[in-house]
């Protein structure tokens, strides 16, 4: 048994080197078997990788192609009225787009890349002038000049500086630069991007074009629109770059017709004697109150309380002896450019855009204030808001200009405004008509634009006691605890509850100033420049604003009797209405001024 057993051992140990050989053969291919697997599943990744790259390009792609689409159909369809700048705005077909996609379906692959590329950039420039005039419409209520109105950017620079500081507005000039830059180059991609696609998709463009072209006819035919005034069958890019050609045209040809206008001039030759004899021995102070318009006497939301200060104001100054007469004068411009309405009423010209201030500044024309000082008044200018050098004040005709610093102004500035208009107003008194004695009483004609209503309308002074205002040092604080412009801005209503009190503020310090220094020699013109932008106005406003005459001599308004202008510092809704520009031959016949032959 022994042995058998043994030989049992060893049989079975003998057994198993023979069956070594299968078992390493059998591992090498299960190592083989891997291998494919492993090289198998990496194939399947590289290749699942790759189809997933290629559906995040065909995303990035499309999403990129879909964007430069609605930046053209921005670029084409965007209106140029702030107040209709709404997402229905943006629902429009636009005829350029498919006039466009035609002439590329028609055109060789080179030059329709070449016509892809000029229309880019056209529209992208157009597209500019859109947001521009959008500005200037928010503003100003008018479209840019493309010919005229490059100067103003440096005065809303000037604005900007004085509002929000000069760091600020360097920050709001480099975006606006950066802007200018980056949207015709943008734009030029966006077209060249649809360009390719039309191109890669012949049929469908063609199909697209022959639909939307149907729908753009029938949408013209039925007068079809989304928002009022806006149609859905658009052509408004076109009509753009038309109007704004004309404009150009228009403009270059202008100062040709300012200057036929301004050849003819009635009272050129009057001699001084027989100028104004109806107001000899009167100081006569004309007093523009800054955005002061039609709106600030009747707008449901501004007239309770401006109409207050104006009704209260008639009985004070009634009880002081003096009357008042109100109209309105319909003003060149709105929302800014003060002096363009100042030199329309001064001159008698209709002066609505820089080139015409310009040519009228470098003329002999006989101004309002000229004609004082040839009838042997002193004329002056009280002017705040003057704070450099101011070359054309020579044309007007004033012995005195008392700039900025002129004034001796030790307080803080309100914003825009340089000193409130109670010590403007005090700076005049204490300057002229305190020292009329010392100028052997010749009397004083003083055109004095008050500053203390002008945007942004925060902070606003308040009347303070007229032997507190020293030089100024009182309105530091006052200054330092208003609302500041930032935080008004905020909301639209918050800014026409703060114009509306300036406006309060401004006519509080005229009427407290006549009742505190009038007398029998004392006439006061005082009258708004514009209306104010939009924001406070909304849409629509007209660019009449109110003006009226005040004097204790009841033969001074018995001159202007004729006028048909009502009783009381608030003209009403029924009174009448004249140019800004006939102001000055009126005021000059009604007071003894007679035309020369």
């Amino acid at each position: 048994m022994s042995l058998r057993d043994g030989d049992l051992q060893i049989g079975e140990a003998a057994s198993e080197p023979a069956g070594e050989p299968e078992s390493q053969e059998g591992k090498q291919e299960g190592e083989q078997e891997g291998e494919r697997k492993a090289e198998q599943e990496g194939k399947q990744k590289a290749e699942g990788k790759r189809e997933g790259e290629g559906r995040g390009r065909s995303i990035a792609g499309w999403t990129t192609t879909v964007l430069a689409c609605l930046f053209v159909l921005f670029g084409l369809v965007a209106p140029t009225e702030a107040a209709r700048l709404t997402p229905g705005a943006f629902v429009r077909i636009p005829v350029e787009a498919l006039v466009g996609v035609a002439v590329l379906l028609v055109l060789p692959a080179r030059a329709g890349r070449v016509a892809a590329a000029v229309a880019g950039a056209v529209l992208g420039l157009l597209t500019i002038v859109k947001v521009v005039d959008v500005g200037f419409d928010a503003v100003l209520v008018r479209r840019f000049d493309l010919v005229l109105d490059w100067i103003l950017f440096g005065s809303a620079m000037e604005f900007l500086s004085a509002s929000v500081g000069r760091p600020g507005a360097i920050v709001v000039v480099g975006a606006v630069v950066i802007l200018a830059v980056a949207v015709p180059v943008l734009m030029t991609l966006s077209v060249l991007r649809l360009n390719r696609l039309v191109t890669r998709k012949r049929t469908t463009a063609i199909r697209a074009v022959a639909v939307l072209g149907t729908a753009w006819a029938a949408c013209a035919a039925l007068g079809a629109q989304i928002v009022p005034g806006v149609p859905v069958a658009s052509g408004s890019t076109a009509a753009l770059a038309y109007d704004h050609a004309l404009q150009v045209r228009a403009s270059l040809n202008d100062d040709k017709a300012f200057r036929s206008e301004a050849a003819v001039d009635a009272f050129r030759g009057t001699p001084g004697g027989r100028m104004l004899t109806g107001l000899r021995g009167k100081d006569v102070v004309l007093a523009f109150v800054e955005s002061y318009g039609r709106d600030a006497v009747q707008d449901p939301e501004f007239a309770p309380q401006v109409g207050a200060v104006l009704d209260e104001g008639s009985r004070r100054l009634r009880a002081a002896g003096f009357a008042s007469r109100s109209g309105f004068l319909t003003s060149p411009t709105a929302g800014g450019g003060s002096w363009l309405a100042h030199s329309t009423l001064l001159s008698g010209l209709w002066i609505n855009n820089q080139q015409r201030y310009r040519s009228l500044v470098d003329s002999n024309r006989l101004t309002l204030n000229r004609a004082f000082q040839r009838a042997d008044w002193r004329s002056v200018a009280v002017v705040p808001g003057v704070t450099r050098a101011w070359p054309e004040g020579r044309f007007f005709g004033y012995d005195q200009v008392y700039a900025a610093r002129d004034m001796g102004y030790r307080g803080a500035s309100f914003s825009w405004a340089t000193m409130p208009d109670q010590y403007t107003l005090t700076m005049f008194e204490r300057y002229e008509r305190a020292n009329r004695a010392k100028r052997g009483h010749a009397p004083v004609m003083a055109e004095i634009p008050l500053l203390s209503s002008h945007a942004p309308w925060a902070p606003i002074p308040k009347m303070i006691d007229w032997k507190d205002v020293g030089d100024g040092s009182v309105y530091k604080s006052m200054a330092a605890s208003g609302k500041k412009p930032d935080a008004v801005w905020r909301h639209p209503s918050r800014v026409r509850a703060e114009y509306r009190r300036s406006i309060e503020y401004s006519l509080n310090s005229l009427i407290s100033y006549v009742e505190t220094y009038g007398d029998d020699n004392l006439v006061l013109v005082f009258l708004g420049d514009h209306q104010p932008a939009p924001i406070v106005t909304g849409a629509g406003a007209g660019r009449d604003v109110p003006i009226t005459i005040v004097a204790r001599d009841p033969a001074v308004l018995s001159k202007i009797s004729g006028w048909g202008w009502q009783d009381g510092l608030k003209p009403g809704p029924d009174a009448p209405v004249w140019p800004m520009s006939a102001f000055r031959d009126r005021f000059l016949t009604a007071f003894g001024s007679q035309r020369s032959s």
